[in-house]
């Protein structure tokens, strides 16, 4: 079912879907680390691979793709896979479960949604 309007929200960082049987808003940062590419899925389920550090992702923009779907660039250069209407749906649908699952995966591979700081090599001075 192909939604009659999409928003985003920047500053709350939501996608906001506009289905004839009613609203769904998704973050941008489950939008990213559920993207349907084979970058984050893999070709099965065993070679799904675990984004961290997506708390911040901004979505750049949203592109139509024929009219089953489209693609959305994130701002940290991911901007691969098809988000097809039904996927939008179940992931609007089960958000909960999704949101669970993806916590629980970060907290077993001891990761973070935060994302890393790159920290320069620090030598100090003689004194």
């Amino acid at each position: 079912m192909r939604p009659s309007q999409i928003t985003y929200r920047k500053r709350s960082r939501l996608l906001e879907l506009a289905f004839d049987d009613g609203n769904a808003t998704l973050p941008a940062e489950l939008l990213r680390v559920y993207s349907p590419s084979a970058e984050v899925r893999g070709h099965s389920p065993s070679e799904r691979q675990l984004q961290t550090g997506k708390k911040q992702v901004q979505i750049n923009a949203l592109e139509p793709v024929g009219n089953y779907g489209i693609r959305i660039s994130f701002d940290d250069g991911h901007d691969t896979g098809i988000y097809a209407w039904d996927y939008l749906r179940d992931l609007a649908d089960n958000q909960e479960r999704y949101w669970q699952e993806y916590l629980a995966e970060l907290k077993a591979a001891n990761a973070s949604r935060l994302p890393s700081i790159p920290v320069r090599h620090f030598t100090p001075k003689p004194s």
